[in-house]
């Protein structure tokens, strides 16, 4: 399985927007900090925005902020969003399906399975679990590049998944 380019730009942006949580960020900082190309990131805010995940705001002091509160923003609805449009196999494009074998195929049902179980498990992830005490993540992504005096070195080792 490989996401979108979209998919993964949309994880920067609320990643960044929630580490610089309560400022108003411009997306030029986030293409820098995250290697991302101007046009692309605009797209995904775009989207981001008409989902409610982000408020953006015009002018010489515009830029955007999280529309939602970290812990309220769910990844697997960010990557349902962003991966709704690309089919994870050929069969799975109604129209450009070419396969001769769909209509005997016990493939596809456990693929159908094993994508929701992937989807389920990020529903259970929310963007305050990617952010909150991530330190080394702070530390690349915060506008003001100090190191956050919680963060020490033993703090900003990676966090175990049980």
């Amino acid at each position: 399985m490989r996401l979108t380019t979209r998919t993964n730009l949309a994880t920067r942006v609320l990643m960044y927007c929630a580490v610089n949580d309560g400022q108003v960020v411009r997306s030029s900082d986030i293409a820098k900090a995250c290697n991302a190309s101007g046009n692309h990131l605009g797209h995904v805010i775009h989207q981001l925005r008409q989902h409610g995940f982000v408020e953006t705001l015009r002018g010489r002091a515009g830029g955007l902020q999280l529309g939602l509160r970290p812990g309220d923003i769910s990844i697997g609805k960010v990557f349902r969003i962003f991966e709704s449009g690309v089919p994870f196999a050929e069969c799975f494009a109604r129209d450009q399906n070419t396969c001769p074998l769909i209509s005997e195929c016990r493939l596809r049902g456990f693929i159908i399975r094993a994508v929701e179980a992937f989807y389920h498990e990020l529903d259970m992830v929310t963007l305050d679990d990617l952010v909150a005490g991530n330190c080394g993540l702070e530390t690349i992504l915060k506008l003001a590049p100090e190191r956050p005096a919680a963060c020490s070195d033993k703090n900003s080792a990676a966090a175990i998944i049980a």
